[in-house]
């Protein structure tokens, strides 16, 4: 684990909406959707998002997925105006896919604390101290990080790049996630330098409260994102990204299951799997008061009605790049995209 790095103890984490305000935004529904409409805008969000952002995506015919899959949909659409739900990273990766339209969010200052907890100032001094390593970063990372990146890499796809990089017999330098660099290195058996950074939602899932919950569910299946710490991970009869741990779930003839996830992906699993049932994973707390609940607080600043003001003031919430950063990040990204189509296609063959 690499020490001497600026990682924060807290977050300066934004207020829980009220009931109040959430009832108040889910009355802006029909205004928000005519307003997309109006606007020809392109609406991607990320499963973390609130199910009533989701419900607008569908009915916009936008698109709800990862933050890689986002970008992508955007990238492809004949849409001129993208609008990102989501964390600031995700319109920063979707502006990197897309420099020739415009990018807005309903809140530029929906964070990420996987994202704060790497500075490109302090990768930059370690990546001058380990020169022979390679240096993957995961995609909850901002454009600056990114450019100083060799490889980006997805949950999905961060064990068999791992595999790869090992049989090229190169070192990783992994940011900014801990217990997903303990992961990749436990299943590539890969030669990691790992940054110790965490998700505040996925390190909270607890192993030992996990194990109650397995008691009262005794045929539920375990499905853990591999952000959560190692402990839990153990305890997983499945790990993967959110859309795998959504394929997973679609796919198996289980009819419980525990998830160790963002708690919003219940709104996408409960349509896709009309018949099954899903129960959240447990979390730690401090002092009696969860600290995510396994709900991101940046994630919740997406509101419609802060929707609908991006759309009326585009300016106002429109995500910029500086170009230099973007061609830097941009290398690495198509290079994760390369492997990707490769692996898809049998060019790259793993052992």
């Amino acid at each position: 684990m690499i020490d001497n790095v600026s990682i924060p103890e807290t977050f300066d984490l934004p207020d829980r909406l009220t009931i109040e305000q959430k009832k108040k935004d889910d009355m802006l529904f029909d205004k928000a959707l005519e307003l997309i409409k109006q606007k020809d805008a392109l609406l991607i969000a990320h499963y973390y998002t609130s199910e009533t952002m989701q419900r607008l995506c569908e009915a916009s015919g936008g698109f709800i997925g990862d933050s890689l899959e986002m970008a992508r949909k955007g990238r492809d659409s004949d849409k001129k105006l993208i609008l990102v739900a989501g964390v600031r990273f995700m319109g920063e990766t979707a502006k990197i896919l897309s420099p020739e339209k415009t990018v807005i969010m309903p809140d530029l200052s929906a964070e990420c604390s996987l994202d704060l907890c790497c500075n490109v100032e302090d990768l930059k001094r370690v990546k001058s101290s380990v020169k022979d390593a390679v240096v993957v970063a995961y995609a909850n990372t901002s454009a600056a990080v990114k450019a100083q990146a060799d490889w980006i890499v997805t949950s999905s796809l961060a064990v068999e790049l791992g595999k790869y990089l090992t049989q090229q017999k190169k070192t990783i330098l992994w940011v900014p996630d801990r217990h997903l660099g303990s992961y990749i290195a436990n299943m590539s058996d890969s030669d990691i330098y790992c940054w110790p950074g965490r998700c505040i939602v996925h390190d909270a899932f607890e192993a030992n409260a996990l194990d109650f919950v397995k008691k009262e569910h005794k045929d539920a299946l375990v499905l853990v994102h591999p952000e959560a710490p190692a402990s839990v991970v153990a305890k997983a009869d499945y790990v993967g990204s959110t859309s795998q741990i959504l394929a997973f779930a679609k796919q198996s003839s289980a009819k419980e299951f525990i998830i160790a996830t963002e708690r919003n992906i219940f709104y996408k699993l409960s349509l896709a799997c009309k018949d099954k049932k899903f129960i959240e994973a447990p979390v730690a707390s401090t002092k009696g008061h969860c600290i995510s609940c396994a709900n991101c607080p940046w994630m919740e600043l997406n509101t419609l009605e802060k929707l609908i003001a991006a759309l009326n003031c585009p300016k106002s919430h429109e995500l910029s790049v500086d170009e230099n950063i973007r061609l830097g990040a941009l290398k690495p990204l198509e290079r994760m995209l390369d492997f990707s189509r490769d692996l898809k296609e049998g060019k790259i063959i793993l052992e």
